[in-house]
């Protein structure tokens, strides 16, 4: 599947990295890679037309913090998305470092935990991942973050400009072995927060519609609340129409969970896929533009796996050069940054021992491809809005990622793969607020940009 592509990363020293989210940094319409730095400077690699070079800046590197998880999302409204880095030097409880929320102003990059106003809401709980959520369908998201022996918090402006932990008035105030996270409509129309946990059972807090959440995982069949899990990510893995969710347990049987009735979810891992692991991100999508999607696990010091549909089967297929038999992998993320119709896999490695950072290019292919970017009102991207293809007698389903992996955060683009179907009949846009666009006949190998309706 994969092509070692390692040498396009100009400045690629041994380096303790974690995790990984791609964001367009300079608001210009190109994806950046935002890399958390444990052991110094955070990175952002921008593709130049030739390779990928390192454009962090001194406020966003912010050399003297332990980062581990981060995520983007537009807090403010104002078209532009702030960046959350999940700084963690302890395992659980307390910590020394607090966590940073940049926002770009006219000065650059601003820390708005460092304003005045924002000290007392900032989080000194250790943590693991960080998502946005927009729970009001405003176009304005909240960062939820999943700490670890503290409550979640979860981080929003206040009509005063002040930044809020919302959790407790959201009912997500819940405290555990918080790890994995990732929203989405998963089970309601709007968006849902879906965490996997370590030492406690994992938690789905079902959205509303009025801002607030109620937690049903024991009813949806989904607390596994024996196992460690790590990373998590959604998609219609059995083609109904439905989302359902794959994650992986550290050390212990990994999970693909099918929606087989609304709101209700069956383990459905074969044997290969739930084979224990220690495993960190999980990645869900169409890397070879087949028109299905694949499922990736990044496993720490043993070798990654990966996985195809054949049929109603899902099999354990050769990843190419991603096997990575020692490598340690800590995060991974992916996005098309070159623009070329295929998704790049960017892997960051770490924790116990340095390693540079690999990247990935699937095999070329002729298959065709569509991407599509919803935008908020404001211009920003739709994290959490869900895009329906219809092409081929079949509908593909894909929700804009919010955050996922684990510590990471994917592109805010719903990629399809068409395999060697030509014509595409329509794309519907659901957006959290409810809104809803339909295209018909949009040509394919090019990116659609939606504005909300």
């Amino acid at each position: 599947m994969f092509i070692d592509c390692s040498h396009l990363i100009a400045s690629n020293p041994p380096r303790l990295h974690y995790g990984v989210a791609v964001v367009d940094i300079n608001d210009d319409g190109a994806w950046e890679l935002f890399i958390a730095g444990f052991d110094g400077a955070n990175r952002v690699l921008r593709w130049n037309g030739a390779g990928f070079v390192d454009i962090v800046d001194q406020t966003l590197a912010d050399a003297q913090r332990q980062a581990i998880g981060v995520a983007a999302g537009d807090l403010d409204g104002d078209g532009r998305e702030e960046i959350y880095v999940l700084n963690t030097d302890t395992f659980a409880g307390r910590k020394r470092f607090g966590d940073r929320l940049f926002d770009f102003q006219e000065t650059g990059w601003v820390d708005l935990f460092e304003l005045p106003q924002n000290r007392e809401a900032l989080n000194l709980t250790a943590g693991r991942s960080v998502a946005v959520v927009d729970r009001l369908g405003t176009g304005r998201y909240g960062f939820f973050v999943a700490n670890y022996g503290g409550p979640f918090r979860l981080y929003e402006l206040d009509r005063f400009g002040e930044v809020q932990d919302m959790a407790s008035a959201a009912g997500v105030s819940f405290t555990t072995g918080g790890r994995g996270v990732m929203t989405l409509p998963l089970v309601t129309s709007r968006m849902d927060i879906f965490t996997v946990n370590e030492n406690g059972p994992n938690l789905l807090f079902a959205n509303r519609g009025d801002g607030t959440f109620e937690e049903i995982a024991r009813r949806a069949g989904l607390p596994d609340p024996h196992e460690h899990g790590r990373g998590v990510a959604a998609g219609d893995f059995d083609g109904d129409g439905r989302f359902d969710i794959v994650y992986g347990n550290w050390e212990g049987p990994h999970r693909l969970f099918l929606q087989k009735w609304e709101g209700l979810f069956v383990d459905a891992a074969p044997p290969d896929m739930a084979e224990p692991s220690r495993v960190r991100t999980v990645i869900a999508a169409d890397f070879d533009n087949d028109g299905e999607l694949e499922i990736f696990f990044n496993n720490i010091g043993e070798p990654n796996r990966l996985f195809a549909r054949r049929g109603d089967v899902w099999t354990k297929i050769d990843p190419g050069d991603a096997l990575e038999p020692a490598g340690l992998g800590t995060g991974a993320a992916v996005g098309d940054f070159d623009g070329d119709g295929r998704l790049e896999l960017l892997i960051s490695h770490g924790e116990a021992d340095l390693q540079p950072l690999s990247l990935y290019r699937p095999v070329s292919n002729e298959y065709a491809w569509l991407r599509v970017l919803p935008l908020t009102r404001a211009g920003a991207p739709a994290r959490g809005a869900v895009v329906v293809l219809s092409a081929g007698g079949r509908r593909q389903l894909r929700a804009v990622d919010a955050g996922s992996g684990y510590l990471c955060q994917m592109e805010a683009v719903a990629h399809f793969g068409l395999g060697r179907v030509a014509t595409v009949e329509s794309v519907e846009v659901y957006w959290p607020d409810g809104a809803m666009t339909s295209i018909t006949a949009p040509e394919v190998n090019r990116v659609l940009r939606i504005p909300h309706p």
